[in-house]
């Protein structure tokens, strides 16, 4: 075949490799619009299931990814000036620099040509996939705010719905030894961080806050500098003194976003199918959009490898994504949801609002007083009658929620 990736993000790279492992005589070419090395961003998180899951489709890229990444096996929530600790939470962090140099040096070892500086204009993306590019197969894997699926969003079905929280997505140089979670009081309402280390010397620092916080604290107004300096200041404690860092683009900054849930009626066209965050997003908080992202590069290089035509195979490989992401899609909608409803939670101890963090997943819980969840839930840990119950009201509510 003859396939064209639009987007070198990991989607687009593992979904190359793992083409040319079934199949070297594939003629793959990546057209990414960013110059070689310029990637913007901070760290990814993962948990230990994604390394199974490569090790059994590319073993080379897999131990790379495990070597350039790092770990921890702890959470910690600041609450005003005190702090409570879980164990166990093992996960896994790495420079979106360094997944993204681990995927695009085994993609062209195996001959996949990439082509930086090449963004997809607008009389490119006019035409179906077969016409603009010359290729068997157009994979439209450049991101939420896709353009080749931009300009047959009719086809698509595409949905976006707008989340109510502002959110901010820097670096720092602290260090942290867990995933942490700061939440701060201030006279305009509550502001948060998410913090976990992804490389020796840096670490990801999301904060999120609703939008009464972010315009009474005058985060709306604030320069870059000083808005960092405010940040700073909040979370100086968490931080350790260390600086927050805005993202280095061009267009410069600390860029205060609205999270975007993008679904589709459908993920293909013709030839044109989409993959990653063009056909779904879910939300920062549970930490699955790289994983969903190279999930979906497996079951699309698998379907295509089925000894069906290219219709058959992209059918297929959006019936069985589709499928596969309800749990997931379900988790980011209530997890999103938690944060926006968190006033309702910090009136709770310190450990049982953290109790509650780790549920926030749960359809059950914005419907249950927060103490009385809490109360259920420990319950349920002793009482194997009640984890029985829990198992299997949960999932049902969340079914009949989704399908509504």
């Amino acid at each position: 075949m003859k396939v064209t990736c639009v987007g070198g993000g990991p989607a687009g790279l593992y979904f190359s490799i793992l083409m040319k492992l079934r199949d070297p005589s594939h003629e793959i070419t990546v057209h990414e619009r960013d110059p070689a090395g310029s990637t913007y961003g901070w760290g990814v998180t993962y948990w230990a299931g994604l390394l199974d899951v490569l090790r059994r489709h590319d073993p080379v890229s897999a131990h790379a990814v495990a070597e350039r990444s790092v770990r921890w096996s702890d959470g910690v929530a600041h609450v005003r000036d005190r702090s409570t600790v879980h164990h166990g939470d093992q996960g896994f962090g790495i420079g979106r620099h360094a997944l993204l140099d681990v995927l695009a040096r085994r993609a062209e070892s195996l001959g996949v040509r990439i082509v930086h500086e090449c963004p997809v204009d607008a009389d490119r993306a006019a035409s179906t996939g077969r016409e603009a590019f010359d290729a068997d197969l157009v994979v439209a894997c450049d991101g939420a705010n896709s353009r080749l699926r931009g300009r047959y969003a009719a086809h698509f079905g595409t949905d976006v719905v707008t989340g109510r929280n502002k959110y901010v997505w820097l670096g720092t140089t602290q260090v942290f030894d867990a995933f942490t979670f700061a939440f701060v009081e201030t006279a305009h309402g509550w502001i948060w961080a998410y913090g976990y280390r992804y490389g020796e010397d840096r670490s990801t620092c999301v904060v999120e806050c609703s939008p009464a916080t972010w315009t009474g604290l005058g985060l709306d107004r604030a320069g870059h500098a000083d808005g960092l300096a405010l940040l700073g200041r909040l979370f100086a404690e968490p931080l350790g003194g260390h600086p927050l860092i805005g993202d280095p683009r061009p267009d410069g900054g600390a860029r205060w976003l609205n999270f975007r849930t993008v679904t589709n009626r459908t993920w293909y066209r013709d030839n044109l199918v989409l993959l990653g965050d063009a056909a779904h997003t879910t939300h920062y908080s549970i930490g699955a959009g790289t994983t969903l992202a190279l999930e979906d590069a497996i079951a699309l290089a698998g379907a295509l490898h089925g000894g069906s035509g290219v219709r058959t195979a992209l059918a297929r490989y959006e019936r069985e994504r589709r499928a596969a992401l309800v749990p997931s899609q379900s988790a980011a909608r209530y997890s999103a949801r938690w944060y926006e409803d968190l006033p309702r939670y910090m009136g709770l101890e310190p450990e049982e609002m953290f109790a509650l963090l780790g549920q926030r997943h749960s359809p059950l819980l914005p419907y249950v007083p927060p103490q009385l969840y809490y109360r259920i839930d420990r319950a349920a840990g002793r009482v194997e009658a009640l984890r029985t119950l829990k198992r299997r009201l949960g999932p049902a509510l969340a079914r009949a929620l989704h399908g509504r």
